[in-house]
């Protein structure tokens, strides 16, 4: 039987790669990375996760490096369609890397929070600056960051 296969978001490539090292894993699974982008147009990441799963065996273990992230249920479709596969849990990287209890009372203190991963801050300006076409279209900013009351980092840095 072929090493399982870890399909992750590009965004959690520095966190996937540490939690390997740190458990001796690397060499024991295959893992690949579709582009972080993707969320922007979540419709598009089943798609792709298709596309890079159908040169698999049937019964390869597949481990999803995805939350729900936006596909409305559609990447627990995918998953119960596959006879080894599972996703990490929540609704979004942001309920994993705080934790659904936390992530949770964040959210019931504060809707109106926009989430920040080390990820996303680093890479602000390409996938929500320019990925929203805010570079283009300014104007739209506060259509789309208007609601918004406060900003939280969930850092995984260990660096003040």
């Amino acid at each position: 039987m072929s090493a399982p296969l870890v399909v992750a978001c590009g965004a959690l490539v520095s966190e996937l790669r540490a939690v390997l090292a740190a458990d001796h894993l690397a060499e024991a699974v295959e893992v690949r990375y579709l582009p972080a982008n993707l969320h922007n147009r979540p419709e598009r990441i089943v798609p792709e996760l298709r596309e890079l799963l159908a040169d698999q065996p049937a019964d390869r273990e597949v481990l999803f490096g995805y939350a729900d992230c936006g596909t409305g249920g559609l990447i627990d479709q995918l998953v119960d369609e596959l006879p080894n596969a599972r996703r990490l849990p929540g609704a979004h990287c942001y309920e994993f890397f705080a934790g659904a209890e936390l992530f949770a009372g964040l959210h019931d203190a504060e809707p109106g929070t926009f989430y920040l991963t080390d990820f996303l801050a680093k890479h602000f300006d390409a996938l929500v600056w320019q990925g929203l076409g805010l570079d283009r279209h300014p104007q739209l900013r506060d259509t789309y960051f208007g609601n918004y009351t406060r900003v939280v980092l969930l850092s995984q840095a260990d660096d003040p």
